[in-house]
């Protein structure tokens, strides 16, 4: 089974219908399988104290604006489904609360996600996995109790599901990867584990591919240098492009494990293992 690859524009569009096409646009051309983003709603995800705290940004002084910008509405997810069903892409969101994930089903993707910061909101999972679609689910800042919690409830659902070995910060340090539990979540569980990457740079999420993951997700931006606090931990398109395509490279060259002799080595192999004049 192919590696599932997934651009995570998130909410580095900025709030631009356009720059989430070009991000969408990028994706297709590197050859990755899905885009995602992201839907909440915001009195439901923050308190009031928070959404009235100060920030400065393009949108205004206070968290509620900065978010507010953010955030697509339905209208905008209209577009995207559209333009995403015409550029032959697939694409999906992850909710951070039960209200946007009943709002979004209308779209009928054919995917859902468990964000690492909601594996341990048990009304959200419980709404995702009575969708019975293939869930991703993130494990970045979750408690062995949370992640059993989960698993135990999509089993329990007869969800399908695969866990993300993540690490939530932004961008992660290399060597808090730990690129070695996901052989750890695939033991556990019996399950398959993906990986969804924060760090800056490819190597390491190429390396999540050779050690087996079912899935890799990373953030994609047009620029680093955007605004946005997921913008350090992105990719911007040549890089993604090459990600995808050193993806491929991997998988095709994993092979199926059994030795043999290849008809262009025997040849070779009259030539070099003559043991006549020895």
């Amino acid at each position: 089974m192919s590696i599932f690859i997934i651009a995570e524009i998130g909410i580095n569009h900025n709030g631009d219908l356009d720059l989430a096409k070009k991000m969408i646009d990028v994706a297709v051309e590197s050859g990755a399988n899905a885009v995602k983003f992201q839907k909440r709603t915001l009195d439901k995800v923050y308190t009031q104290q928070e959404l009235d705290a100060p920030r400065e940004s393009p949108w205004g002084t206070t968290n509620r604006e900065q978010k507010q910008g953010l955030e697509f509405g339905v209208e905008a997810f209209r577009d995207i489904d559209a333009y995403c069903k015409d550029k032959g892409i697939e694409w999906f969101f992850s909710a951070w609360d039960v209200d946007s994930q009943l709002l979004m089903r209308q779209f009928e993707c054919k995917y859902n996600k468990v964000a690492s910061a909601r594996i341990s909101h048990m009304p959200l999972l419980k709404a995702i996995a009575e969708e019975k679609k293939h869930t991703f689910i993130s494990t970045g800042m979750a408690t062995d109790e949370e992640v059993d919690a989960a698993v135990a409830l999509f089993r329990e659902m007869g969800c399908p599901f695969e866990l993300m070995h993540c690490v939530s910060t932004y961008p992660a340090k290399v060597e808090d990867l730990n690129l070695k539990c996901i052989y750890t979540l695939q033991e556990k569980y019996g399950c398959d584990v993906g990986y969804s990457g924060h760090e800056t740079g490819l190597a390491t999420s190429v390396a999540a591919a050779a050690m087996g993951a079912t899935s890799v997700e990373r953030h994609l931006t047009l620029d680093r240098a955007m605004y946005g606090s997921d913008q350090a931990a992105s990719v911007e398109p040549q890089g993604f492009k090459r990600l995808v395509r050193d993806i491929r490279a991997i998988e095709s060259a994993m092979g199926d494990g059994v030795k043999r002799i290849l008809e262009a080595e025997k040849p070779i192999a009259a030539k070099l293992k003559r043991t006549e004049d020895l």
